[in-house]
C-alpha cells in the first residue's frame, strides 16, 4: 500500500483491511482515542495492554466495538506493542479458519492450541514429546491425519531447527483438522465431540504447551487473539460464548475475543461481565449529542484520509460530505472513498467531485435503508428527535446496531442513527 497521489492509486490506499505492522509508521494516525472516548487519557486497547503484562496475568477479554470502527487495525497495534515487550502473540482471523455460520466454542479450543504450537515454534521452544504425543493420540483418528516418516524428513531437511520437528508434525494435523472443520460437516462433528467429551484434558494440554512457553520467554505468558467473532450473528455468538463462558475464560494465558457490540444491550451480557473483562472500543465522534458537527473528530478523520491520500484529489467540500454522511465509521468512510475513485477514474476525471461523491453516498443509504422495514421508523426517528441515551426497547437496538442503522458513540454510551439513515427520512418527510 502507498499514499495516493492519482486517483487510480486511492482503491490500493483505501483497502478495506486492517493495517499491518509494517504500515503502521506511515500511515496510522495515533490520535483517534481521545475522540472516541471523550477523554485523552482513556483508552481501552491500553488498559487491555497494561492487564496482559501483569504478572501471572491470565485474562479473558471481550473487547467490543462497530463493524469498520478500527478494532482490527487497533488489535494488529496492540499485538506489535506487546512484542515489543517480549510477549509472544498470535492472532486468529476465524473468518479464514471457520464457518462463520458454523460456529461452537470447541471450534476455539483446537484452534487455540494450533496457536500455542505456532508460538512455539516460532520461539524455539522445545515441547516434551509426551506433550506432543498427548496431542498426537488425542486427535487420532486413523493413519491418514499423521505426517509420513518422509514427509517429516523434509520438513528437517528444508531446515527446521533439531528441536521443533516433532511441533512441526503435530502442526501438520491441525492443518487438516481446520479443513475439516471449514469444510467437512461430517468429519467436523467427531473433532467437537472429542472437545466437549473431554474439554478438561484438552485443557490440561494447552495449559502445558503455555508453560513451556512461559519458561522460554522468562516469565511472559502468551496472548492469543481472536478476530471476527464481532460478526457473528447474534444467537451463535450466545452459542458460542454464553453456555461457555467459564471455560472460555479461564485459560492459562491471555485471550482476547472480538464481541458484536450490539449484544452489550442483551439482558445476558450482564452475566458474561462476571467471566470476562470488557472493553468497548467506541466509534470517532464526529457529532454532538446536541447534533451540532464535532469538529475535532471531523479533523481527525480527515487526518486518517490524510495520511494515504493527497486530499487536492478531492473537490472542495467533498471529504467533508464523506466524512459527515459516514457518522464516524471508517469502513464506511473508506467505501465511499473508494466508489467516488471508482466513478471518477471512468469520467476520465483527476478528481473526485461532489457528483461521484452523491452516487457513492446514495449506494450506502441503499445497503442501510434496506435493512430496516417501515415498522422501525418511528424508533429510529425517536433516536433522532433527541432519545440518544434512555432507550426502552433494548430489543429494538440490539437489532438497529446489529444492522449497522444505530451507531454508539464514547464512553457515556449515546446513540444516534446512522447520517445516511436521517438523511433518508428527510427525503421522505420524516424529519
Amino acid at each position: 500500500m502507498k499514499r495516493a497521489k492519482r486517483i487510480s492509486e486511492i482503491i490500493n490506499a483505501f483497502s478495506p483491511e486492517p493495517l499491518k505492522v509494517d504500515q503502521m509508521a506511515e500511515f496510522y494516525c495515533d490520535d483517534t482515542m481521545e475522540y472516541r472516548m471523550s477523554d485523552k487519557y482513556s483508552s481501552p486497547i491500553e488498559d487491555i495492554f497494561e492487564i496482559c503484562q501483569e504478572e501471572n496475568s491470565h485474562s479473558a477479554f471481550l473487547l467490543l466495538g462497530h463493524k469498520g470502527c478500527g478494532k482490527s487495525t487497533e488489535l494488529n497495534r496492540l499485538s506489535n506493542d506487546l512484542r515489543v515487550k517480549g510477549y509472544q502473540v498470535k492472532t486468529i482471523v476465524c473468518s479464514m479458519d471457520l464457518d462463520m455460520f458454523n460456529i461452537v466454542y470447541s471450534d476455539l479450543f483446537i484452534l487455540m492450541g494450533e496457536a500455542l504450537l505456532e508460538i512455539a515454534e516460532e520461539c524455539g521452544c522445545r515441547i516434551e514429546e509426551a506433550v506432543l504425543d498427548r496431542i498426537m493420540h488425542f486427535w487420532d483418528a486413523g493413519e491418514e491425519t499423521f505426517i509420513s516418516k518422509g514427509e517429516e524428513a523434509l520438513l528437517v531437511e528444508a531446515g527446521a531447527a533439531a528441536e521443533t520437528p516433532g511441533i512441526l508434525r503435530v502442526l501438520h494435523i491441525f492443518a487438516k483438522i481446520k479443513a475439516d472443520l471449514k469444510y467437512n460437516e461430517e468429519v467436523r462433528k467427531e473433532y467437537r465431540k472429542k472437545i466437549s467429551v473431554r474439554s478438561s484434558e484438552w485443557i490440561e494440554v494447552l495449559r502445558s504447551v503455555s508453560k513451556e512457553i512461559v519458561g522460554k520467554t522468562g516469565g511472559k505468558a502468551p496472548v492469543i487473539i481472536f478476530e471476527d467473532l464481532d460478526k457473528l450473528n447474534p444467537e451463535d455468538a450466545w452459542n458460542v460464548f454464553y453456555n461457555y463462558a467459564s471455560v472460555l475464560s479461564g485459560m492459562p494465558f491471555s485471550v482476547i475475543y472480538t464481541f458484536p457490540i450490539a449484544l452489550s444491550y442483551d439482558t445476558r451480557f450482564s452475566a458474561m461481565e462476571a467471566y470476562f473483562i470488557t472493553k468497548t472500543l467506541p466509534m470517532i465522534k464526529i457529532e454532538t449529542i446536541e447534533g451540532n458537527p464535532y469538529e475535532e473528530g471531523i479533523h481527525v478523520i480527515r487526518g486518517i484520509v490524510e495520511k494515504r491520500a493527497d486530499l487536492q484529489l478531492f473537490e472542495e467540500g467533498v471529504l467533508e460530505s464523506l466524512i459527515r454522511y459516514s457518522g464516524g465509521s471508517l469502513r464506511d468512510l473508506f467505501q465511499m472513498i473508494n466508489s467516488s475513485a471508482k466513478r471518477a477514474e471512468r469520467r476520465g476525471s483527476e478528481r473526485i467531485f461532489m457528483e461521484d461523491a452523491e452516487r457513492a453516498l446514495e449506494e450506502v443509504k441503499t445497503s442501510l435503508t434496506r435493512r430496516i422495514e417501515k415498522k422501525d421508523y418511528d424508533f429510529l426517528v425517536h433516536i433522532y428527535q433527541g432519545n440518544k441515551e434512555l432507550i426502552e426497547d433494548k430489543q429494538m437496538l440490539l437489532k438497529m446496531l446489529q444492522a449497522s442503522v444505530v451507531l454508539e458513540y464514547n464512553g457515556k454510551r449515546w446513540h444516534n442513527i446512522h447520517p445516511l439513515v436521517a438523511r433518508f427520512f428527510a427525503e421522505q418527510g420524516l424529519v
